[in-house]
């Protein structure tokens, strides 16, 4: 006898799966506490008088923002006792094609690796407020609900912590993708060759150089600022540590054009860069060589 039954229809967490991983580490800058959060989030859906949600990935969204607001207060206490520079754990990816509407609405607005260290700075409500707006085009209703404060108030947050990411990041972005890209691998091939002065040429003079090692790899503890001392580490550090087997790849770091190196015979990755470039010359760049943040990370088919 056959069965002429529709499918039956995916659970809607497992469908909205990847949009609430894409918020929960937006909010977070994290995988692995992302990953917490829709496992504690799962737990609840299922939980959950399913009947009385009219909406279930607004009652998700929901759901995974209280769970994340109430891991930024403690998040940030980690962060500040850790040791050196935090910086958000890099998302890569080797496509390069546009994104498909599906994508946008999986994964949000494309969000930088140095958007999210700016991020770091706002209160956990107004990142939540910023995000869910700004990145994924929530309404204020549906924010002040995730949040237990009016529209209004949901707006406000949203509004301060839009002038607070607009004051640091007056260093510099929006660069066409053309132009980030050119200047990535003007430093790329100028890091590759120890060149200082090609290092000098593409990068800002007023440079700053972010790091994170997390105490497990050496990288600097606190910032680096400069076109002449940035150079000058950078040809440094490559004369010092890369070897006849190490490989740097292209890749998109949190949606933009940066860096992959990694050891072409263990096939291990040490490191991803992440660049913000303005009139063609680097403004900052963003290091990570936590190999705790790292583990996620495939190498880049061929450098």
């Amino acid at each position: 006898m056959i069965d002429d039954q529709p499918p039956a229809a995916p659970d809607a967490f497992e469908a909205n799966r990847r949009y609430l991983g894409s918020v929960a580490y937006r909010l977070l800058g994290s995988f692995t506490d992302a990953e917490d959060v829709l496992q504690d989030a799962w737990l609840r859906w299922q939980a959950a008088d399913r009947s009385t949600v009219a909406d279930p990935r607004a009652f998700l969204t929901t759901v995974v923002t209280r769970l994340c607001y109430d891991q930024l207060g403690s998040a940030r206490a980690r962060r500040e006792a850790y040791y050196g520079e935090w910086l958000p754990e890099p998302a890569v990816s080797y496509a390069d094609g546009p994104d498909t509407p599906a994508d946008l609405a999986e994964r949000g607005e494309s969000v930088s690796l140095a958007l999210l260290a700016v991020l770091e700075q706002l209160s956990p409500a107004e990142r939540a407020a910023f995000v869910l707006h700004d990145v994924f085009a929530v309404g204020f209703e549906e924010i002040g609900a995730s949040l237990d404060r009016s529209a209004d108030a949901a707006r406000q947050l949203a509004s301060r912590a839009r002038r607070r990411v607009k004051d640091g990041s007056r260093r510099g972005g929006g660069t066409g993708t053309a132009e980030h890209r050119q200047a990535v691998e003007a430093f790329a091939a100028a890091s590759s060759r120890g060149d200082i002065l090609a290092l000098m040429e593409v990068l800002d003079p007023d440079v700053v150089w972010h790091s994170d090692g997390g105490g497990i790899v050496r990288a600097g503890v606190r910032p680096i600022h400069g076109a002449d001392r940035v150079s000058r580490m950078v040809a440094g550090l490559v004369a010092k540590w890369f070897t006849p087997d190490t490989a740097i790849g292209h890749a998109l770091v949190n949606g933009e054009p940066g860096l992959v190196w990694y050891d072409r015979a263990g096939g291990t990755v040490g490191g991803v860069l992440a660049f913000t470039v303005t009139d063609g010359r680097i403004t900052e760049a963003y290091v990570v060589v936590n190999p705790e943040k790292l583990g996620r990370i495939s190498p880049v088919t061929a450098p």
